[in-house]
């Protein structure tokens, strides 16, 4: 007896849950799931699996929290099954899009002149990192942002914190005051006697250069520690 062939059925017919951008137009973004919009950003599924449920096995590769999702490397989001290169970078972008946006509601020349700003402006790049990373802000006199700079990544050192470089990029930037800032990824905002040794060569450099060094501000993800505040400055 021959076997009927299995028709596939229609998209309109599909349940509302396996048509994330259909559900999205009729109720809104707010209306979807976590899954429902990484879906979208999947695209297609596989002949094993929907994109929602690619998007369900993502979420669950990383504790089912976004904020863990956001602190993983390209490399761990291509080891979920159905996932590719270029989702992989979909996923990548969209994130780093959603970082930029918070970095964003500060305006394109923030006043940075509290370590209160600099935490508010820098925590978006800094939340997710799994290891050091030291960055420059220069600014005018007016404590307005002119450049944000990465340093270094890897470990704060003077070697890698490079004193020189740092005033050539305040000098060619026509900037009059400089703050730097790294994150500590351990969420202990307590300085090292690294930490004390650089700024104390930053600050040195900064006078004789004339350049006002405004703060070093370690950041965590919600703390964050300034020596200005803390009177080492």
């Amino acid at each position: 007896m021959q076997t009927a062939a299995v028709k596939s059925l229609p998209i309109s017919s599909w349940s509302m849950e396996d048509r994330p951008s259909d559900k999205m137009i009729e109720l809104g973004t707010s209306a979807l799931t976590d899954a429902e919009l990484l879906s979208i950003i999947i695209g297609s599924g596989t002949h094993k699996a929907s994109a929602v449920d690619i998007a369900k096995h993502l979420l669950a590769d990383h504790q089912n929290n976004l904020h863990e999702l956001a602190k993983a490397e390209f490399n761990e989001i291509r080891e979920t099954e159905g996932i590719g290169t270029s989702t992989a970078c979909r996923i990548m972008a969209a994130i780093e899009l959603g970082k930029r946006r918070q970095a964003a509601q500060l305006g394109e020349h923030p006043d940075l002149s509290t370590a209160c700003r600099v935490h508010q402006f820098m925590q978006p790049f800094c939340q997710d990192l799994k290891s050091e990373e030291a960055h420059l802000l220069l600014m005018n006199q007016n404590y307005r942002l002119i450049k944000h700079i990465k340093l270094s990544q890897g470990g704060i050192t003077e070697t890698l914190m490079d004193i020189r470089l740092i005033m050539k990029y305040a000098v060619t930037n026509n900037a009059t005051i400089l703050t730097v800032v790294h994150n500590h990824p351990s969420d202990n905002p307590r300085p090292s006697r690294v930490d004390d040794e650089i700024t104390k060569s930053i600050n040195n450099a900064c006078k004789v250069m004339r350049i006002h060094f405004c703060d070093h501000v370690i950041v965590c993800s919600q703390e964050y520690y300034s020596y200005r505040e803390n009177g080492k400055l």
